[in-house]
């Protein structure tokens, strides 16, 4: 693990996340709710400004890179063999590779019938039929009684693995509610993968992906709801990260300072 504005990051690239989730997933290993984040600049900005989203983060057993800045920082700190963990790439890696498993998954997520058009977009594009259940959650905060009963529903699918398709910071402190009543392997946020495997949202080229440059597709793409997450988001990152990178510096200088 790395971490990247105080959050701990993981640095062990994506086929490696991928083949030990499915390891854990296996008949013999215990059922512990652990939970993984998909987090990228809007997640680790959030959880700067907001202490109590931090602590969301930080319960979680991953933090998985979902953006380039994220694993830009990491290299930069020695996490060599980091690379990112997009939440659509990870659930899609997984999808594939669990298909001829006996690993189940139930899709928690996206605007009404989103979760059942996706089940069908998963046994079509990755030939996985695990699917064992679907959710959409509604707008409002659920009660606690509401989420007894979705795990009531989960539990009885026997699925290992949830998948929570909302928006950060919902969907952690989604999953965060959720752990505390379910008996699953894991519970996953993956932000967008719904909407991009239903093929409702276009994803940005890859070369737009690699060089970082997807939240400016996306702000083309949904000007209206993304454009004031952007135009904070971005900027702030990119501050913070600098800011951290300085810091030592000048206190270093102030201590020799000091010593003078």
């Amino acid at each position: 693990m790395i971490k990247v504005l105080d959050v701990e990051l993981y640095d062990a690239g994506l086929d490696s996340a991928v083949s030990e989730t499915i390891r854990q997933c296996g008949s013999a290993m215990p059922r512990q709710n652990r939970c993984i984040s998909a987090t990228g600049a809007h997640g680790l900005v959030t959880a700067f400004k907001e202490p109590e989203f931090k602590s969301v983060l930080d319960s979680f057993y991953w933090n998985l890179p979902d953006g380039m800045p994220g694993v830009w920082v990491g290299r930069r700190k020695g996490a060599s063999q980091m690379t990112r963990c997009y939440g659509p790439d990870f659930f899609k890696q997984v999808m594939t590779d669990s298909a001829s498993k006996p690993v189940r998954h139930f899709l928690c997520g996206g605007q009404e019938g989103v979760a059942d058009e996706l089940k069908k977009s998963v046994g079509a594009k990755f030939a996985n039929h695990g699917v064992v259940g679907t959710f959409c959650p509604p707008f409002r905060e659920m009660s606690d009684q509401e989420f007894k009963d979705l795990a009531h529903t989960i539990n009885s699918s026997g699925a290992n693995i949830v998948w929570i398709g909302l928006s950060t910071p919902k969907q952690e402190r989604f999953a965060r509610r959720l752990a505390q009543w379910v008996s699953v392997n894991f519970i996953v946020t993956v932000g967008a993968a719904f909407d991009f495997h239903t093929d409702r949202v276009v994803q940005a080229p890859g070369w737009m992906q690699r060089n970082s440059l997807e939240w400016f597709f996306r702000l083309m793409t949904e000007p209206k709801r993304l454009y004031k997450r952007y135009l904070e988001i971005v900027p702030l990152f990119i501050y913070l990260n600098l800011k951290e990178v300085f810091s030592p510096v000048k206190q270093t200088t102030a201590t020799a300072d000091q010593q003078l």
